[in-house]
């Protein structure tokens, strides 16, 4: 059956909304063997190597049947042409909110954590979600935030006044204290944004990586310093024996991206837990009022033109950084080159990872963008290894102490039905600098624990079967 003559099956529901008004197929009186089948599409699941045109069955939110042979479901979603992939997981997710969650399934992402900066309270942060979401969601429990709440901090993120000030024993005690009881509530890990916080040593974080290996999680960590600044948080994760996650390999190393690279590389060969990951583009996006930009006003004229300001997309001058640093704000920061961008996200270190929330291109087209440009346009990433770096490998970097990770980035009998269909002809990133959260192409299907979030193209409006994702749980 075409994908047209599909159509002439479907009924609309005005539940769902004008933009998915077709949602079930030949809804019969009695009772498939299925709740959806996704059928004739090209199942692709880098766990298994399987890659064959296939009919997929999904029951009660989970894979139920692989098969060749026809199967009957009381939705059928017509996949011919289209691949067939498991759900994308992004370990860097921020923007954890409405707007970020409708930008990410229409990129093909079904479980996105905000693993970096992470939060201050886990309870209040799940709480908060808590009734479901588009996506699948977590968070860790951020050094940033509890070192704040230690310290009296108003602001509890990367603009903070403490994240400049050293912290006393008592302080660093608390800091602790809050990691370990926001792990004890579900976080994923705890987040690090050292390059952040330039008043906690290197003694201090060396402290609370020794909190992530005691709980057995994993630390993500926004290194400060460059190659320097990568040797010393290598050695400070091997001396509390913690797994290490660098995020953003490709912001953090730079023009040195090869050698940066290779000291990962290096470390993994001498038995250290250490990954890292990558976005496809060459600018980065951080708040104007951070650390970061404490020296600004000994900058170079020429410096500034690299800044532009998220708001209206204009570039700076001295004068326009100053003026909105005091009112705070992101800015996007240019001036990577293809070559350092390339070399991040084919290595084979990397995951497939967004850093992406709104105002950025990459928080609405980071995956759509490598399987367009990279692996159909340039052929610098074969399909199933760049699947593989969105779907199997971030799930497999957290299932030792995420079980729910298990059932996820695979598609298998069992696993849970969180499912990415789209077209490999036409699918590409749409967002650019000036436009950030124009959705990608060719991103045909999106389910969530097996009830669709994108279909044809467009959000499910009235849906939220996006699940916690915590330490512990199913």
């Amino acid at each position: 059956m075409s994908r047209v003559l599909f159509r002439a099956y479907i009924r609309p529901y005005s539940f769902f909304g004008s933009a998915t008004i077709a949602l079930v197929a030949s809804m019969a009186a009695c009772s498939a063997d299925y709740d959806t089948v996704i059928q004739g599409g090209r199942v692709m699941d880098p766990e298994s190597g399987l890659d064959a045109v296939f009919n997929v069955g999904i029951r009660a939110g989970r894979v139920e049947a692989l098969s060749a042979e026809h199967l009957d479901g009381n939705r059928v979603i017509n996949a011919t042409g289209l691949v067939v992939a498991p759900g994308f997981v992004d370990l860097h997710r921020h923007g954890q909110r409405e707007e970020a969650y409708r930008l990410q399934v229409q990129d093909g992402v079904t479980t996105g954590l905000e693993l970096e900066i992470g939060t201050a309270n886990a309870a209040a942060w799940y709480d908060e979600r808590e009734g479901g979401q588009l996506v699948n969601y977590g968070v860790s429990m951020g050094h940033i935030g509890a070192r704040g709440r230690a310290m009296g901090d108003s602001i509890l993120g990367s603009g903070g006044v403490t994240t400049r000030e050293p912290a006393s024993p008592d302080q660093v005690t608390e800091t602790e204290r809050l990691i370990r009881e926001g792990l004890g509530q579900g976080a994923i890990g705890v987040g690090f944004g050292s390059a952040y916080t330039p008043g906690a040593t290197m003694d201090e974080i060396e402290r609370m990586f020794n909190v992530a290996a005691d709980a057995r999680v994993t630390a993500f960590i926004h290194m400060r310093g460059g190659l320097e600044g990568l040797d010393s948080t290598l050695t400070a994760a091997q001396n509390a024996e913690a797994s290490l996650h660098i995020v953003h390999a490709n912001s953090s190393g730079g023009e040195d991206i090869l050698e940066f690279l290779e000291m990962i590389k290096e470390a993994q060969d001498e038995g250290q837990d250490v990954t890292t990951e990558a976005y496809p583009y060459g600018a980065s996006q951080t708040g104007i009022q951070s650390a970061l930009f404490d020296n600004w006003e000994s900058w170079d004229e020429e410096r500034f033109g690299r800044y532009q300001w998220v708001r209206t997309g204009e570039r700076l001058t001295r004068e326009t950084f100053g003026k909105y640093r005091t009112e705070g704000g992101s800015v996007i920061i240019h001036g990577r080159t293809e070559e350092m961008t390339l070399a991040a996200v084919t290595s084979p270190l990397t995951i497939v990872a967004s850093d992406g929330g709104t105002g950025h291109p990459r928080g609405a087209g980071t995956f759509a963008r490598i399987l367009g440009r990279y692996v159909r346009e340039q052929g610098a990433l074969e399909l199933m290894d760049a699947l593989a770096r969105m779907t199997i490998r971030p799930a497999q970097r957290l299932e030792a102490f995420v079980p729910a990770m298990e059932n996820k980035g695979r598609i298998r009998v069992g696993a849970d039905a969180d499912i990415t269909v789209f077209d490999p002809e036409t699918v590409m990133d749409q967002a650019t600098y000036m436009e950030g959260s124009l959705t990608s192409e060719g991103i045909e299907y999106v389910l969530v624990n097996g009830v669709p979030v994108v279909y044809e193209g467009e959000v499910v409006e009235g849906v939220r079967p996006g699940r916690a994702i915590k330490t512990g749980n199913n």
